[in-house]
């Protein structure tokens, strides 16, 4: 029971076993250090100008909302008004630029990562590259990992800029709350820690979205209906572990 419970393939542990495993694989000396530069700057490219314009509109706009939502929830309060640019800021800073943003990025980066890689596997150009004598995992993965670590944390601190403009902006043309309110918000009970929490969800969030997505596409088989599925596991698996990493690491560094 136990010998069919990790090595069928359909087995949660059996997946979990094999990505574990799959590690050692990626990160292994390069063999050409050039291309492996080259392939870094270009995924970050890809993943950052590319997912710019996306991370900011939603950021905006969940800036805007959680701000509008409070100043609905203090209206007839006797909480002061000035409240709202503190929870907007601590909101943002805390939660919702990290998470919001991966769980975003997993759809979109993710996706295109395990069709791409999941192409290449299908048109067996991987196992050309194999042929050849080249470390596929390192060579294709590690990139996107490395990309992927450095340019998240960037996109996530454009986010919690740009959400906590978009609170400023629909308090002031909502009228629910003053300029100044809003900037004494901003600057009241301001805790660093706070930013250093977001800094570890997003380098961790990056890590999972990408490797997770590049163990789907790497592993996939079949045809383009598999390919399919697979993109949309990496969409869903990731999406459900940042979820559950979210969860741990707000329990550990807040405990």
């Amino acid at each position: 029971m136990l010998r069919e419970l990790f090595n069928s393939e359909n087995s949660v542990l059996y997946h979990v076993g094999k990505f574990v495993m799959w590690q050692k694989e990626i990160y292994k000396k390069p063999e050409n250090w050039s291309m492996y530069y080259k392939e870094i700057v270009r995924q970050m490219y890809d993943i950052g100008i590319g997912s710019l314009t996306i991370v900011m509109i939603i950021s905006l706009f969940i800036g805007a909302v959680t701000a509008v939502q409070f100043s609905y929830q203090l209206s007839g309060g006797l909480i002061p008004e000035y409240y709202i640019g503190y929870v907007v800021r601590d909101m943002t800073i805390i939660e919702l630029a990290a998470t919001i943003t991966c769980l975003v990025l997993a759809g979109k980066v993710g996706s295109n990562m395990a069709a791409e890689i999941g192409g290449m596997r299908q048109k067996e150009h991987i196992d050309a590259m194999e042929v050849m004598g080249v470390n596929t995992s390192a060579y294709i993965i590690m990139p996107k990992i490395i990309a992927a670590i450095i340019v998240i944390p960037l996109l996530v601190s454009l986010s919690a800029i740009v959400g906590i403009m978009g609170g400023y902006l629909a308090s002031i043309a909502t009228g629910s709350v003053t300029e100044a309110d809003y900037i004494k918000g901003l600057r009241s009970f301001f805790v660093p820690y706070n930013v250093l929490m977001m800094y570890v969800k997003a380098f961790v969030f990056a890590f999972i979205l990408t490797s997770v997505s590049c163990y789907q596409g790497y592993f996939v088989k079949g045809g383009s209906i598999e390919l399919g599925e697979a993109s949309t596991r990496a969409v869903v698996y990731s999406d459900i572990l940042i979820l559950v990493a979210d969860f741990i690491i707000a329990l550990v560094l807040t405990s």
